[in-house]
């Protein structure tokens, strides 16, 4: 009797996780979406022998002015919508010269014209930045935004080439990440 009972929370629990998975967007750029809404998102990769998954919420631009308009320049941006766009990875990592252990940390930047601060926090659950407390830093680095003539609509993450890469609209950084 024990293994039907097993057997069906296990299928609830798959089923309820599959779901899940079909309210985000692994590639918010792929077809051209009408909604005005920012998108779930993630992107999935590994660096190394890590793995690695970064939430987060998709703007798009529409039209609008991004930088210096929608994202206020030399202030800190959530670098998503609505809440704060977090990174998961399961091994201790590198960014510039700062070691961080495997976890879960929320990712911020301060952009301006010539470059960029990247910033990984502690506090992963908090609404945009109303609750970010520069106390809570783990790395602060700069970075060179990279200027593109294609424009990217919605905000994408990516991870690849030892990198996490952050696109939108017509410009682009990429952040180095080593395993430890």
């Amino acid at each position: 009797m024990k293994f039907p009972v097993l057997f069906l929370l296990l299928f609830v629990c798959t089923a309820a996780t599959v779901a899940q998975d079909k309210n985000i967007s692994y590639n918010p750029n792929e077809k051209k979406d009408t909604t005005k809404k920012s998108i779930r998102s993630a992107a999935v990769g590994k660096i190394a022998t890590a793995n690695v998954r970064i939430n987060y919420y998709s703007p798009g631009v529409r039209g609008r002015i991004i930088w210096g308009g929608v994202v206020p320049l030399n202030e800190v941006w959530v670098t998503g919508a609505h809440a704060a766009t977090n990174i998961e990875i399961d091994k201790a990592f590198v960014i510039g010269n700062t070691a961080v252990p495997a976890g879960t940390y929320a990712i911020f930047t301060i952009p301006s014209e010539n470059d960029w601060t990247f910033i990984l926090n502690k506090n992963y659950q908090q609404h945009l930045t109303d609750e970010y407390d520069q106390k809570e830093d783990i790395l602060r680095i700069n970075v060179k935004p990279i200027a593109s003539t294609a424009v990217t609509e919605r905000l994408q993450y990516f991870i690849e080439n030892n990198r996490i890469i952050i696109a939108w609209e017509k410009l682009r950084i990429e952040v180095p990440v080593s395993i430890q």
